[in-house]
């Protein structure tokens, strides 16, 4: 390889882009492939997990990596794109490696928290050193650290039974949500579980709202229930809703009964409609104001990072009260709306309300066609008394009209086993 550094920590090419010859970049390094024979024999490194578009993980042999810089890794070009499936006889470094607990030459024990690997004479990839923090994985003061060669540890052959996530999630902490599923989806279920002990409730609750259904049933279903409920009050409530669906309804109850009380009372609420309605795929959160807020309050809501874009997209004008369901529905405002007119406008006198909004028992098709004919990434479902009772997002809308399972399907646009970039 050329260009490559002696020693290379992977803490510190997680994540990095990963681009053909020609400088097109064709995904993310997530991981490194290695096979662990002994407790003397340094691992041999077989290659790099590869995120590519679509989200799928893909496997690159070493040798067709051509440079590892800080900042990106250079291939030959050519990505074989079947989805990775990790064989009995490779381990993933950062993921089934970081938080081991090893014992170090002086007996006592400490906790891995990187690796390094060096390429030797013969061009070829090991796992050279191990950094390790003396001390607790959670806990306490952080220990001292150095760093070691392989075999001067020991305790890195087979599982451990309480290993620990702390120096993984390490790696994870600037992933979307999104990107975070997709990689408990590839960890096996001992491994997924201590991710989602260490990840905090709200973290986890973002992450939930992207796995598929039996997978959130999954995790949920090994919560202590106590804190189950706390993440469900974390969810967006349609969220929550689906979720408390696809458990018995003894067990929903019980998670129900755990929850704060408002928290609880939105989702059931959401829980006597049909799935494929209105009712069934709002949230009953959008950002609602009365007609007296000015432009520059309305603007100061959309600035709060909890609400996503599609949310954001628009204002929910109603008499008091503003908590769903509301009084009187008066109008939408615009995000576009808010940024032509001078900040101390009311939002009442630039709302608009001349559309025929859908009911909550509103068919799917009909919310679709109604987004698709009026070009909106939102909309309001209003009672037969005009009461504003929640709003349906674009982003629950396609989740409805995708094919059952859409999130644990690769690229479907993808046919060929292999890529060749511009390279």
């Amino acid at each position: 390889m050329s260009t490559t550094p002696g020693r290379v920590f992977l803490s510190r090419i997680v994540g990095q882009a990963v681009f053909d010859p020609a400088g097109d970049q064709v995904g993310k390094l997530r991981d490194v492939v290695v096979a662990v024979r002994s407790a003397r024999q340094r691992p041999r490194v077989l290659g790099i997990v590869v995120e590519v578009l679509g989200r799928r993980r893909v496997f690159l042999p070493i040798t067709r990596v051509t440079s590892v810089n800080s900042g990106q890794i250079i291939t030959t070009g050519v990505l074989n794109v079947r989805r990775f499936e990790q064989r009995r006889t490779e381990t993933l470094a950062i993921h089934e490696l970081f938080d081991r607990t090893v014992t170090l030459p002086d007996g006592t024990s400490a906790t891995v928290y990187d690796l390094a690997m060096e390429q030797d004479s013969r061009r070829d990839w090991y796992i050279s050193d191990i950094a390790v923090q003396a001390g607790g994985k959670r806990f306490g003061r952080r220990g001292a650290q150095q760093v070691l060669e392989w075999d001067e540890v020991k305790g890195l052959g087979g599982e451990e039974a309480g290993q620990g996530a702390t120096h993984l999630l390490a790696t994870m902490d600037e992933m979307r949500p999104v990107d975070l599923a997709n990689a408990l989806r590839d960890l096996n279920q001992k491994r997924r579980m201590e991710v989602v002990a260490e990840l905090d409730d709200e973290r986890l609750a973002d992450v939930l709202e992207e796995l598929p259904e039996k997978d959130q049933v999954e995790i949920l279903g090994v919560l202590d229930p106590d804190r189950a409920a706390n993440v469900l009050e974390e969810m967006n409530p349609d969220d929550a809703a689906d979720l408390l669906g696809e458990l018995s309804p003894q067990s929903a109850e019980s998670l129900l009964a755990l929850m704060q009380p408002e928290d609880a009372e939105d989702v059931r609420r959401l829980l006597t409609y049909e799935e494929r309605t209105a009712g069934g795929m709002m949230t009953t959160e959008p950002v609602v104001l009365p007609p007296d807020a000015t432009l520059a309050e309305a603007l100061a809501r959309l600035r709060e990072p909890e609400i996503i874009p599609a949310l954001a997209a628009m204002i929910y004008v109603c008499r008091s009260p503003l908590e769903t369901p509301t009084g009187r529905f008066l109008g939408v405002v615009h995000f576009q709306a808010l940024l032509r007119e001078p900040p101390s406008t009311l939002v009442g006198a630039i709302m608009d309300n001349d559309i025929d909004w859908p009911r909550p028992d509103a068919s799917l098709e009909h919310v679709a066609n109604l987004l698709a004919a009026y070009n909106l990434v939102a909309l309001p479902v209003v009672d037969e008394n005009a009461h504003l009772l929640g709003a349906v997002t674009i982003d629950d809308v396609l989740d409805h009209l995708l094919p059952e399972g859409w999130r644990e399907q690769d690229d479907a646009a993808q046919t060929e086993s292999e890529v060749v970039t511009h390279g």
